[in-house]
């Protein structure tokens, strides 16, 4: 009876400590989520919301951050039409979330040398049930309606007497939300295995190891040195112009926006933007004042250079964090690794990233009110977008890639590790 007992026992066991590791996992994520969303909203005076709208404004921007999809609401009335859309995500936040569940979804594999074919999968089956779980109980606090104020006005009267006062609002559409929330979620997962040189891999995927992990390290890293050098040029603004809570706040809620866009400009990379009406984002003011306007304009260091010569810096961190992420790539390659295939990977390697910080950056962001066929009124529509050249903007990160994994491996040549990442990975697989 006890020989039958134990190994059920052992089972049970295994599985209440493998939901628990999930359940840390997902606790972690949202927890630093909503700490970041909700200093961030604080600092751009969000405390100030109308019908204590606070946590509901909150869990909207979180769930925007983890991938989901929140929807603008507008209305004015029989006799009037609100328009309102908006689409972007705030990359502090989600950058805060992403970090943290990725290091808890590691920690428990920490001491192993490879996995069990079943184990990954098995291990993020229980973390998405409980994720999507959670984004599905933010999602319905993340609902809201607001009136718009027109104040004392012509404009206010007669929307006083057509019921027209214009409301808009916000909620979350449940089946985008959940669905790209799953896919962040994956997003998330591969790249935190792909990077930690610690976290275990099954037996088939030990020798892709060696090929993929170093340039997905050095990609990461590039990342987040951009991040840390926006965070210090944002603390020098933040004590030397005034306006600290603005600043704050962009800080909080979209550091990684404003940085990774500076990464694909100082490539060479252009945008298409505009910000015409009342309303606006905050970014830099040259960005602000290249893009306002009724016309589309082109972004990049050229156009942006015109109003404040300090953008061509942009192209001088470029190649340094570039170079410099290059060669720590070539660094943690085996030495038999020769040249040309750094420069492959690592040109490989800047497109994708490239690409994805295109798709993620993007930002629209559209107002309107027309009262009984009058068009715009009150000067309350609006619009502002910032859209790439992705596949431009991906081919310039291809070339940047090959120039800088060339020579990176070549600066990495006197100093590089005997055995790199091939001896990493013959020891997972004699483990």
């Amino acid at each position: 009876m006890s020989s039958h007992a134990s190994p059920r026992g052992g089972r049970a066991s295994r599985a209440v400590r493998d939901w628990r590791d999930a359940l840390v996992t997902v606790l972690g994520g949202f927890v630093a989520m909503i700490v970041v969303a909700s200093l961030g909203l604080w600092a751009a005076g969000g405390a100030d919301l109308p019908g204590n709208a606070f946590p509901n404004v909150v869990a909207a921007l979180v769930v925007m951050a983890a991938g989901g999809s929140v929807d603008l609401t507008g209305d004015a009335g029989v006799f009037a039409e609100s328009q309102a859309e908006l689409n972007v995500m705030p990359l502090s936040v989600s950058l805060a979330g992403a970090l943290v569940a990725a290091a808890f979804f590691l920690r428990p594999m920490r001491h192993r040398a490879v996995a069990t074919t079943g184990e990954l999968p098995a291990r993020f089956a229980r973390l998405a049930v409980l994720w999507l779980l959670a984004l599905a109980g933010l999602s319905a606090l993340a609902s809201k309606t607001f009136t718009v104020e027109l104040g004392d006005s012509l404009l206010s009267d007669i929307g006083d007497a057509l019921d027209a006062n214009p409301r808009v609002g916000f909620r979350t559409d449940l089946g985008p939300t959940l669905l790209f929330g799953l896919l962040w979620l994956v997003g998330v997962v591969a790249v935190a295995l792909l990077v930690s040189r610690r976290a275990p891999l099954p037996t088939r995927l030990v020798r892709f190891e060696e090929a993929v992990r170093p340039a997905a390290s050095a990609m990461v890293q590039l990342l987040l040195a951009y991040v840390v050098v926006g965070l210090c040029a944002g603390l020098v603004v933040a004590a030397t112009q005034g306006h600290a809570d603005r600043t704050f706040a962009v800080i909080l809620l979209g550091l990684p926006n404003v940085a990774w866009l500076a990464f694909t400009l100082g490539l060479g990379a252009s945008w298409n933007g505009r910000v015409d009406g009342p309303f606006g984002l905050p970014m830099p003011q040259a960005l602000d004042d290249v893009m306002r306007g009724r016309q589309t304009t082109t972004v990049n260091v050229s156009t942006l250079a015109e109003r404040d010569g300090r953008v061509w810096w942009l192209v001088v961190v470029a190649v340094v964090l570039v170079l410099g992420s290059a060669f720590l790539m070539a660094v943690r390659s085996p030495a038999r690794i020769r040249p040309w295939q750094h420069a492959v990977r690592m040109g490989v390697a800047m497109a994708l990233t490239v690409l994805v910080v295109c798709l993620i950056v993007q930002v629209t962001a559209r107002y309107g009110l027309s009262l009984v066929g009058i068009g715009d009124v009150g000067g309350l529509g609006g619009e502002v977008f910032l859209q790439p050249r992705p596949w431009a903007a991906t081919g310039i990160g291809l070339v940047w890639g090959l120039i800088a994994g060339l020579i990176g491996s070549l600066l990495a040549a006197p100093v590089r590790r005997r055995g790199g990442a091939g001896a990493s990975t013959g020891a997972r697989g004699a483990g």
